[in-house]
């Protein structure tokens, strides 16, 4: 019998039992194919040139992430097939055939199975491309008609990406078949299984472990300037090494020190799977770990998009707060500005604020702006009661000041106590800062405006110029081209004022890319999710068969198979149970240092993703603990 035949005929016989890595496989190319193909499909030129750029960007970013993910996903899958395979195709070898030959077998079969999940994900990738973007669109809130779309190009990619990638890992285990010997083809499954670790070397990684988690917390939500972005890159990498240290050094250090207690292990028979565990751990450490990184992204990515959409939804808010504002150097305007608008629009409120515009010679901050503006404590809260605007800010001192800025997407300056802005030589402490547009548009302007009392207001007034800013919001704020044509000639007669128009249009689109953005967050939420279950459910699925030999041995010194039953249910609670706790103290930390940024509350949507995770791997354990009993032929 040919090599190619006989890797047919296993490939065949064994589908079954690789059918989740097959479908976990072919998950990861539906997703990858599907975001390669908005970057070719004509489905976000809706959104204009400038956004469909932006989203275009977002997509490579995404689809290198989601490579990123296939190749480490792909890594694991391939490793944990070999184990399996390793074992049972080393048998061979008494038949006569050379590692070489076996390489050949292992390489045809592990081919075949990644060709299997390739024409799966392709297949399904293209045929779910529309349902793909309609799911894409309507998250995203965005109206379009959406039609099947699938060129050559992302098929192309997608194919190629995954092929170099399993290729990779197919020639990795074949150099290792070629260099095992006999013993360690047949006993591929045991080795170092049931070896305790020395419990210097698990402290030493316990307290490694604990200090650079703790490190890479502290680094997650501590508030600074400009280092705050460098302090959240150190803390992903001290988070990632943290967990790893401590799924390899302290839950093992516990279970052992639990073995260790006799009063402890030998009641409600927990020496029954309690060594077992101590020995799951030491093969499975880094399995955990990988899973609850998977999910802790899960959890991020989910709070990214629902902080995405509060933000979107507050720069619209905050841009709309006015339907015109003018500016001129001449007061008394109001009258004659309400009456060109009130002759085809309904105003529903109006204000108006007197604004002190200073060179910027005048100023030293840590963040030096092109031009500066003051305003007069009074008149802002008079300006947010006509507005119907919060205003909750004390009165500064003479020496102190409050920041008026612009709604950030996302800031990474989270730290704003003890600055200090110099004005003409006078140094005034920032007391507070405030988001609330009291000049709406214009806060957005290359401008800084800040908040002094209005004794200083006065006395500065010598230093600049001041400008009156008289802003209206219409009752239909999409009528807004009714009135700006009388509008725009009212200002150009009084050009010798200074006079200027901002008109607000409420269909502008330019940020149209965010609500894109808040929708690939929630699919790369899903595929996390998706992932680390699929991890653990191949990991627990293997397991099994390499554990049936154990239950074997205890059914025949009379344990009853309700009682294994019981051990192997607490066995595979661990497993699921150990990443998410770990997962859900580490994402407090994650989604605190992004609500930091975005300044937003999103303790809320984290509890949301934990519960939504939780109820995801809740059913990953029933359906997994199903496939052990049956695997490890347990029937109670």
């Amino acid at each position: 019998m040919s090599v190619i035949k006989l890797a047919y005929l296993n490939f065949k016989q064994s589908i079954r039992n690789y059918l989740s890595l097959i479908l976990s496989l072919a998950f990861t190319i539906l997703i990858f194919l599907n975001f390669q193909n908005l970057l070719y499909s004509d489905a976000m030129d809706v959104l204009g040139k400038m956004n469909k750029e932006n989203v275009d960007i977002m997509i490579r970013a995404v689809t290198f992430v989601l490579g990123c993910f296939m190749f480490f996903f792909i890594w694991y899958s391939t490793n944990v097939f070999l184990s399996r395979r390793k074992k049972e195709i080393g048998i061979y070898i008494f038949m006569g055939l050379t590692n070489q030959k076996i390489g050949k077998l292992y390489m045809l079969e592990t081919l075949m199975t990644g060709l299997a999940a390739m024409i799966l994900g392709i297949g399904f990738g293209i045929l779910t491309t529309q349902l793909f973007q309609m799911i894409l669109m309507r998250i995203s809130e965005i109206s379009t008609v959406i039609h099947f779309q699938i060129s050559l190009q992302p098929i192309l990619t997608s194919a190629v990406v995954y092929l170099i990638i399993y290729l990779i890992f197919i020639l990795k285990g074949y150099i290792n078949i070629v260099r095992s010997s006999v013993l360690d083809m047949v006993s591929a499954s045991r080795q170092n299984e049931y070896v305790r670790q020395k419990p210097a070397v698990l402290i030493l990684k316990s307290v490694l472990g604990v200090g650079i988690l703790g490190t890479g917390y502290y680094l997650a939500v501590k508030e600074g300037g400009m280092e705050v972005m460098g302090n959240v890159t150190a803390a992903v990498v001290f988070v990632v090494i943290g967990v790893y240290l401590l799924f390899g050094g302290l839950i093992p250090l516990i279970f052992q020190k639990l073995a260790g207690n006799k009063h402890f292990l030998y009641r409600k028979e927990r020496n029954l799977w309690i060594n077992n565990m101590i020995f799951r751990i030491r093969k499975n450490y880094r399995t955990y770990a990988i899973v609850c990184v998977l999910m802790l992204c899960s959890v991020t990515a989910l709070a990214t998009s629902f902080a995405m959409k509060q933000r979107y939804d507050g720069i619209v808010h905050f841009r709309n707060t006015y339907s015109f504002q003018i500016m001129s150097t001449k007061d008394h305007l109001e009258g004659k500005i309400a009456g060109i608008i009130e002759k085809e629009n309904k105003i529903d409120y109006q204000t108006k604020i007197q604004i002190l515009n200073l060179d910027s010679s005048y100023f030293d901050t840590r963040y030096q702006d092109s031009t500066y503006g003051l305003m007069a404590y009074s008149q802002v809260k008079k300006l947010a009661e006509d507005a119907g605007l919060d205003f909750d800010l004390k009165e500064p001192k003479d020496n102190e000041i409050i920041d008026v800025s612009r709604l950030y997407l996302l800031s990474i300056i989270t730290d704003h106590s003890g600055e200090k802005v110099t004005i003409n030589k006078k140094s005034y402490q920032e007391t507070a800062e405030t988001s609330e547009p009291y000049l709406g548009y214009l806060q957005e302007l290359a401008s800084s405006y800040y908040i002094v009392n209005d004794k200083e207001f006065e006395r500065l007034s010598s230093l600049g110029q001041k400008m009156y800013v008289y802003n209206y919001k219409l009752k239909d704020i999409y009528n807004v081209k009714a009135s700006q044509g009388e509008l725009k000639a009212f200002t150009q007669e009084m050009a010798s004022g200074q006079t200027a128009l901002v008109t607000i249009d409420p269909d502008s689109s330019d940020i149209e890319w965010i609500k894109v953005m808040y929708s690939f967050c929630v699919f790369m939420f899903m595929v996390f999710i998706l992932a680390s279950g699929s991890i653990l459910f191949m990991k627990v699925y293997n397991d099994a068969f390499e554990e049936k030999e154990r239950y074997a041995v205890l059914r025949k010194l009379g344990i009853a198979q309700k009682t294994l039953k019981k051990a192997a249910q607490k066995e595979m609670r661990f497993a699921y149970a150990a990443p998410f706790l770990v997962m859900a103290v580490s994402s407090y930390f994650s989604v605190h240092a992004l609500a930091k940024m975005m300044s937003t509350d999103l303790l809320g949507i984290q509890i949301i993703s934990i519960g939504i995770i939780f109820v995801c791997f809740y059913l990953c354990y029933r359906l997994s603990l199903g496939f052990y009993l049956k695997n490890a032929e347990i029937h109670p």
